[in-house]
Formats: structure tokens, C-alpha cells, sequence
């Protein structure tokens, strides 16, 4: 083993131990790991920055757009609502929801796909009486088989496209892998309307554990007409900064202040609305002027009217709010909604709302007023997994434009006419001549620290290849598997894709793995074809934990 041998694995070691233990945002760890292999030398900087004009990690890019034109539509919501149909049969139901979910998901992105039809299908069960739990997990797993089903279904299978052109080698064609993921999904389908079903837990949503244990942690104060803070903000009242409590609403001659900011002037006869840790209430009994209002029966659709809503939010892995506490993220300032409560793990956190350090997946229950509309639906910190009651207005013919561009992209690829690349192109240009998206518009869909990561991950991919790693790993493989061939050679890739797309991310777990692959094959002097599909399909599969939420 050479020095650079060692350098580049004890890197990639270093890197993997971060990534699992989430130190910081995946693209950061890999830019990192990245950086130092240049500074160390060990890669030339023109080889290392590769990742950054490959042709799949480009075209990733460009695919954003079209998706974000898709999403932004609104067209498909619809769709899949007349597909759920009455819910009588929910067997029949859920087949019915996977189908259309597989087959948008094979063209859009998995993400985009879950993240635009959990509320759909969200309301949907709450209207026909049925626990959401039973859907939004086939809703997650339907959009990971369809992304195995074509080229664009996953970034991942762009990237593994991408890495094979580097190597002079013909890329995936546009339903190459079908051959292996259509039978998987449709096994995937059948299991999840059988045994799947069977296990799925019949939970309430977080909507209705909130509502049923309100009166646990709401509490309304009233502000008498002597009371000395009256004509004072609500900064200058004390109310910002109390211990265990956090403000979440005023309610002014019957209507509701859905987020209160600090300079709002306080009256005489407010209703104040407090959640959090309501044994610490006895502060406010210090404040004079405030008079508890130990017979109220708040609840929490108390809180809405034309002015402010209730919204389910839940915190995306990409978020800008992670690792800080609520108060930290100015949460109420950026967005214009109060934080009622966190749930985590499907219970309900017990302390003051202000103080809790957010992480990934938190469902965070929302009274938001108007802003939010515009706030919350810009921005990438978390997914809304409630709808909007006042969406915005569909424009029917960029709708249209947006469908029919998609179309036209899949078809040009799929008969060879134009590259993958260059039909993605072709449709971002059409779309913008077109007015169908705007930068403005799409900017929340491009998913800058997703292309980074990508890009970072092939020059390590690189530096694995160059520096012999992948031929040193590949030798151990064979030998490992020496007695059962190319079969044998082919599981372990799979299993070990799959145990790195579970524990760090899916897009990385490929790079890492297509030099050792085709180190391996080449050494089995086989195709190795085969063992890219076995990646491609490895890395997008993820159902074994948490993690597979964040499939791109």
C-alpha cells in the first residue's frame, strides 16, 4: 500500500465516521474531505473539481428546474386526489395512489414528488375517516421504486450515467434499469398491499395528538383594564423572555394575531395564548395586570380564523434551522408563525417551545398568519405536510407548457435523438422562453447543496480510482468472494451500497462505490454493466431507516 493509498482511504474513513454521525450538513463533510485531498496533494486540482462539469451532475441541475415547473403547477394534486377515490376499499385505494406515484416519480424527482402530495394525501385520509400512517409510508416507497425505473428517476442513477461517460463507457439508456426495477416494484407494490399493510401502525396525525392534549399545554391570560403594561410592546411587557412559557397568540375583540412580533402594542381585554411548560404559569403572576384565566377551554382551533391557521411543518435535513433552538432561529420573525408545540419521535416535547434545539424531522405544529403563505412556501427548512387553505392561483396554460415540456424531454431522450443532457437543456431553455418558471420562481427547487455534494463526491470517487484504492479494495473482494464468482462479487456490492446509502447518503454511496465496482469487474474481466445496476439500485432502495426520506 502506497502512502497516497493509505491517505485517500484514512480520508474517506474519516469522512464516512462524520457523515454518520452527522457532525454537519452532508455537502460540508464531503467538501471537506474533498479540500484536503487537494491540499494534501494528492489529486491534481483540474482531476479533483471533475465532479463540477460532469455531465450527470449537470443534468441533475438542470432537472430541477423542470420538476420545480411541474410542482409549482399544481396541476397533479388533482390527479392524485381522483385516484385515491372514496377510500371504501383501502387496499384498493393505496394501489391506486402508488401506481401514479411510481410512474411521476420514474420523470420527477423522489423528493419533490413526496414533499407535493403528503398534504394531498394528508387531508384525504382525514376526510375519509382513515389514519394517515397507513398511506404516507406507501407515498415514500412508491416514489423510491419508480425512481429505479428510468435514467432521470434518481440523481443517483444521472451521477452513476455521468461516471460511466467519464469512463468512456455508453451510460445508462432512459429504461436500461426497468429491466431490474420494474419487477421490484411491482413486487414492492404487491408486498406493501399485503404483509406491508398488515404492519403499518394506525397512528393519529400530530394535528390530532396536539388537539387532544391542548389543554395540557395552552394556557389564556387575560389583561385587565388597570394592568400597567397596557400601551407597552410585548418585548417591553416581559412577555419575550419568561421561563418555560413562550406566546403563541393574541386574541383582539375575537380576532386572532397568528404570530406575534415583539413591537405588537398591547390592550386592555387581550386573551394571551401561552403554551409550553404550563407549571411555570405562576410567573405571570408577577406581572400585575394579568389575570389567569383558569376556566378557559382553549383549544387549538380556537386559534384560527381568516387571520391565522394552523399548519403542520416538519424540518427537512437541509434546513438552516437544525442545531439551533427556536428562539435562536427567530423562527416568528422569518416566517410569520408562532411554534404551539414539537413533536419528535411521535411524542410531544415537554419543555418551553422557545428553547428546543430543532433536528431533522421534528413536526413542528404552526399558528401562522397570512405571511406565512408566501414565508413557508419559500423556502427549503421544511416540508408543510398540511395544505394551504388559500393556494395560489394555477395558471392552466403554464400547467400545460410545464407537463408537455416533460413529455417531450423524456421522449427526445428515450429514442436517442438528443442526450440526456442536452434534452434536459433543451427543456430548462423552452421553459424559461416560455415564461412557464421564472428564477424567482424555481429558485426553492434547485437544490444547491445537493449538486455540491455530488460533485465533491466523484473528485473523491476520482481520487479512489487514481490513486489505486479501488484496484487494492477490489482485490480484497475478489478474493473474499473467490468461490462464488461474479454472483457472489455482485452481492457484495449491493449489500454494501446498501449499508452506506443507509447510514450516509445515497449519491455519495454510489461515487464511493463505482470505482471498487469497476475495479472488480475488471479484475473478474467481466461487464461491468451489471454492477453499475446493481449500485444504481442499491443506492435509490432505501426503506430501512429515517434516512430514506431524503432520497433526491
Amino acid at each position: 500500500m502506497t502512502f497516497e493509498i493509505g491517505l485517500v482511504i484514512f480520508i474517506v474513513v474519516v469522512m464516512l465516521v462524520c457523515l454518520v454521525k452527522e457532525v454537519s450538513s452532508p455537502a460540508f463533510i464531503v467538501f471537506c474531505a474533498l479540500a484536503t485531498i487537494i491540499l494534501t496533494g494528492t489529486l491534481p486540482v483540474g482531476d479533483a473539481l471533475r465532479g463540477f462539469s460532469n455531465e450527470g451532475m449537470l443534468t441533475v441541475a438542470l432537472l430541477f428546474f423542470v420538476a420545480g415547473a411541474v410542482q409549482q403547477s399544481g396541476i397533479l394534486n388533482s390527479f392524485i386526489t381522483k385516484a385515491l377515490g372514496d377510500g371504501k376499499q383501502q387496499k384498493k385505494s393505496m394501489l391506486k395512489m402508488m401506481i401514479p406515484i411510481s410512474g411521476l416519480s420514474a420523470f420527477l424527482n423522489n423528493t419533490p414528488i413526496v414533499v407535493m402530495f403528503t398534504p394531498v394525501v394528508r387531508d384525504w385520509c382525514k376526510e375519509k375517516g382513515i389514519s394517515p400512517s397507513k398511506f404516507l409510508m406507501p407515498l415514500s416507497f412508491a416514489a423510491i421504486f419508480g425512481g429505479t425505473l428510468t435514467l432521470i428517476g434518481t440523481s443517483t442513477n444521472l451521477v452513476i450515467h455521468g461516471f460511466m461517460l467519464e469512463q468512456g463507457l455508453g451510460g445508462f439508456s432512459m429504461f436500461q434499469l426497468a429491466i431490474v426495477g420494474l419487477p421490484a416494484c411491482l413486487i414492492g407494490m404487491l408486498y406493501m398491499m399485503t404483509i406491508g399493510y398488515k404492519l403499518l401502525p394506525s397512528r393519529k396525525t400530530s394535528e390530532e395528538a396536539f388537539t387532544e392534549s391542548s389543554r395540557e399545554y395552552l394556557s389564556e391570560v387575560v389583561i385587565e383594564e388597570n394592568s400597567p403594561i397596557i400601551g407597552k410592546t410585548v418585548e417591553d411587557a416581559g412577555l419575550r423572555n419568561l421561563n418555560g412559557l413562550y406566546l403563541v397568540s393574541i386574541i383582539r375583540n375575537g380576532e386572532k394575531k397568528g404570530s406575534v412580533p415583539s413591537y405588537f402594542i398591547l390592550q386592555a381585554h387581550d386573551r394571551l395564548i401561552f403554551t409550553g411548560v404550563l407549571s411555570t404559569i405562576v410567573e405571570l403572576q408577577n406581572i400585575k395586570g394579568l389575570r389567569i384565566d383558569a376556566g378557559s377551554k382553549i383549544k387549538l382551533e380556537d386559534l384560527q380564523d381568516g387571520n391565522a391557521f394552523l399548519v403542520e411543518a416538519v424540518v427537512s435535513h437541509q434546513s438552516s434551522l437544525l442545531k439551533k433552538t427556536i428562539k435562536q432561529s427567530k423562527f416568528r420573525k422569518m416566517y410569520g408563525a408562532g411554534v404551539v408545540a414539537v413533536h419528535r419521535n411521535d411524542e410531544r416535547i415537554h419543555s418551553k417551545v422557545g428553547d428546543i434545539v430543532l433536528k431533522p424531522g421534528d413536526t413542528l405544529l404552526l399558528v401562522a398568519n397570512k405571511d406565512f403563505l408566501n414565508r413557508g412556501n419559500n423556502t427549503r427548512d421544511f416540508y408543510l405536510i398540511s395544505q394551504i387553505k388559500e393556494p395560489g392561483i394555477v395558471d392552466r396554460k403554464k400547467s400545460i407548457i410545464a407537463i408537455v415540456t416533460l413529455i417531450s424531454m423524456v421522449v427526445l431522450a428515450a429514442f436517442n435523438i438528443l442526450s440526456m443532457f442536452q434534452a434536459a437543456l433543451l427543456a430548462v431553455i423552452g421553459l424559461f422562453l416560455t415564461k412557464a418558471i421564472t428564477v424567482e420562481g424555481v429558485k426553492k427547487y434547485v437544490q444547491f447543496d445537493v449538486l455540491i455534494l455530488i460533485a465533491c463526491a466523484i473528485g473523491i470517487g476520482i481520487a479512489i480510482e487514481q490513486t489505486g484504492a479501488a484496484e487494492l479494495i477490489a482485490g480484497q473482494f475478489v478474493q473474499l468472494t473467490k468461490g462464488a464468482g461474479v454472483i457472489g462479487a455482485l452481492l457484495v456490492v449491493y449489500f454494501l451500497t446498501t449499508l452506506f446509502t443507509e447510514i450516509i447518503t445515497n449519491n455519495a454511496a454510489a461515487v464511493l462505490m463505482f470505482p471498487i465496482a469497476l475495479a472488480i469487474a475488471n479484475q473478474l474481466a467481466v461487464d461491468p454493466i451489471a454492477f453499475f445496476v446493481v449500485i444504481a439500485l442499491a443506492a435509490s432502495a432505501s426503506f430501512a431507516t429515517r434516512l430514506d426520506i431524503k432520497r433526491i
